[in-house]
């Protein structure tokens, strides 16, 4: 049985798309899921589970679209993925909450990523199906545009260290 980590996109945010994280879990383990454990109120479930990568994602948009009435973009992760994630940050000497990444269901097009501008001192950097954003201001003060590289959803780096210890346990 693998270990998952499934992103929910846009849940919790402002107000829009509200799931508390019981219900989360309740339609998990009515899945199949094992172990289902949820971390902050953003989306974020850790589960064991016999089925692909691509069989969980479809599962849980198709359960959310009938729990939530909208379509809720899911990004997944295998523990072994995740623990990668964490290990290739290129900004280790940055603050985790001013680093997050970028989760993607297909690596962004190399040509669309080197095309962004940066309007400040962020940094990015591409590797695999992330991107890795470090925020010195912090990501509230900036203008940094990346909607150009596709459906995504952002986890702090202190969050993925988060969810690969509780892939562990």
């Amino acid at each position: 049985m693998a270990i998952f980590i499934a992103l929910l996109r846009a849940v919790n945010v402002g107000g829009t798309g509200t799931l508390a994280m019981t219900d989360l879990k309740s339609l998990c383990e009515g899945l199949g899921f094992t172990d289902v454990r949820t971390y902050i109120q953003s989306g974020n479930v850790v589960f064991g589970c016999v089925w692909t990568e691509a069989h969980v994602k479809a599962a849980l948009e198709t359960n959310l679209l009938t729990r939530m009435e909208k379509h809720i973009d899911v990004l997944v992760r295998s523990a072994t993925e995740m623990a990668a994630v964490l290990d290739r940050n290129p900004f280790p000497s940055a603050q985790g909450n001013k680093v997050s990444v970028l989760f993607f269901d297909h690596a962004p097009k190399k040509a669309v990523f080197d095309a962004i501008t940066i309007p400040n001192s962020e940094e990015i950097r591409l590797a695999g199906r992330e991107v890795y954003v470090h925020y010195p201001k912090g990501m509230g003060q900036s203008k940094l545009k990346l909607s150009s590289l596709g459906i995504s959803t952002a986890r702090n780096i202190n969050t993925v260290a988060k969810l690969v210890a509780m892939t562990k346990c």
